[in-house]
């Protein structure tokens, strides 16, 4: 990782690389992220180590994590070789086209390139130096830089040094892929003009001071920040009843891992007159765990203060914060209860996330009021989930609730909690804002859309085609194609897998 460094050199070593890695095989860069995958999976027991000792993370926990993340790097590499990411579309010249003659069209989508990547400090693995934005900016083809988070800097440089030595391994271009640190430089990195996209995960208030510095400069470029989310989750009269362990699922969602998760839920709507069981018993069985670090235990604990300081707050689980000589938080839950006019009363006072193991557990009279409460208080959530039992979903009466949820959210749960986010081609992590600067994802395979760009070529000649718009598809990328002659729609879909 760089310690003292050259902001000019470090950019320019990236925009170098970009026409080349672009250009490479699909085949080729797949198996560079196989091959990175493979290296991570080797030092998985070097890295783990490192990992428990700057973040306080579990091994349990970070060994799932170090699964996913070479996981996720061999789904993309998938991806590479499959071409449908490319979206390759052919319009062949039509003399006698049904609206006017049109020329040979071709469009696909091209890498944006350099990419900067703010690492996270809750997923030290998934969402850091080799997480699932640096995977789908080289997945599809970007250079990349990775802003290291000083929350794990031994264990960054670590990965970094693995990562770079993978792909040169592999093959890939040098300066494909660098990593830095410090805030200043990161924000310098963000205003140079050979940067071309950006990715965040954390906190609200910086990534939108990033959003806006891509914003602002002379030429704006696409921010893809991951802000904050609270992940309302909705329990219906039916599902207090028929749920005995919703409770005890509620309290694991809200203390796993410290409660450091973008997608734990930070309220449980219940009816008033339900009976959820002994909260502060349940709550007390949860062993201490400690905050990332001291920054973040300190924002916890201000934080709590004020939701248990608000107006109308009955305390169910007091919870504990222990500070050690090092300035380290170790926490266990707190869950407090309040009515729904009580939360719209003092929406300023409650409604900001809370990160760390703190929910709010609201009451309310009337399902039917949900969907209001849902627009009007969570415009923007990375999840929302409704329990309710079969019987309510099949009456119907639900459907208005839904649709608020899916207008304001990325993912919709039935039933289950929001923590554990699939890697799969269909998830959506990203919702409207404030939980995302944009409403793609950033993790599934429909993330590598994020870094390209559609370019279409009017009336070229095949030599200076791009590899998949070229009529041999050396490629055997897939090809939606619309002969001279065919209908308005699409004429075939060509190609191979």
């Amino acid at each position: 990782m760089t310690t003292e460094i050259d902001i000019d050199a470090v950019a320019a070593r990236a925009a170098r690389a970009a026409q080349p890695f672009a250009e490479t095989a699909p085949r080729a860069r797949a198996a560079a992220l196989v091959a990175v995958a493979d290296a991570l999976d080797a030092a998985a027991g070097e890295l783990i180590a490192i990992a428990m000792r700057e973040t306080g993370l579990t091994e349990a926990r970070l060994t799932g994590e170090v699964r996913r993340t070479s996981n996720q790097l061999r789904l993309f590499a998938e991806v590479i070789v499959d071409g449908g990411y490319l979206d390759a579309r052919i319009d062949d010249a039509d003399a006698e086209y049904v609206i006017g003659p049109r020329p040979d069209v071709r469009r696909v989508l091209e890498p944006v390139g350099p990419v900067l990547n703010f690492a996270a400090s809750n997923f030290p693995f998934a969402f850091s130096v080799a997480g699932g934005d640096s995977a789908a900016a080289l997945a599809a083809g970007c250079p990349l830089i990775v802003k290291a988070h000083s929350g794990h800097p031994e264990l960054s440089r670590r990965t970094g040094e693995i990562v770079a030595d993978a792909l040169a391994g592999a093959g890939m271009p040098d300066g494909v892929f660098q990593v830095v640190a410090g805030q200043q430089v990161g924000v310098e990195l963000l205003q140079d003009e050979r940067i071309r996209a950006g990715a965040f995960t954390g906190s609200t208030h910086v990534g939108r001071l990033l959003a806006d510095i891509a914003a602002s400069r002379p030429r704006p470029i696409p921010f893809f920040g991951e802000l904050g989310s609270v992940n309302p989750v909705y329990a219906t009269a039916g599902a207090v009843a028929g749920e005995p362990d919703l409770l005890q699922g509620f309290l694991t969602s809200v203390a796993g891992s410290a409660g450091q998760l973008c997608t734990k839920p930070g309220f449980l709507f219940v009816p008033r007159d339900a009976e959820l069981g002994a909260v502060g018993e349940a709550a007390a069985s949860v062993a201490e765990h400690r905050l990332l670090n001291p920054g973040i235990g300190r924002a916890f604990e201000e934080r709590r203060g004020a939701v248990l300081g608000a107006p109308g707050v009955t305390v169910l689980a007091a919870g504990e914060v222990r500070v050690d000589d090092a300035e380290q938080r170790f926490a266990t839950p707190t869950v407090v209860e309040v009515d729904l006019e009580t939360l719209r009363e003092h929406r300023d006072e409650l409604l900001e996330e809370s990160f760390g193991p703190l929910s709010i557990v609201v009451r309310y009279d009337d399902a039917a009021e949900l969907p209001e409460v849902q627009r009007e208080l969570f415009p923007g959530n990375l999840t929302s989930t409704l329990h309710a039992s079969d019987a309510e979903l099949d009456a119907g009466g639900l459907a208005d609730l839904v649709d608020a949820l899916a207008e304001t959210s990325g993912r919709v749960l039935f039933g289950g909690w929001p923590t554990g986010v699939s890697v799969t081609s269909a998830m959506q992590h990203g919702g409207p804002y404030p939980a995302t600067t944009s409403d793609a994802t950033s993790v599934g395979t429909a993330a590598i859309t994020r870094f390209l760009r559609g370019v279409a070529y009017q009336n070229a000649p095949q030599a200076l085609l791009p590899a998949p718009l070229r009529d041999d598809n050396p490629w055997g990328v897939p090809q939606r194609r619309s002969a001279a002659g065919a209908s308005a729609g699409w004429g075939s879909l060509t190609g191979s897998h």
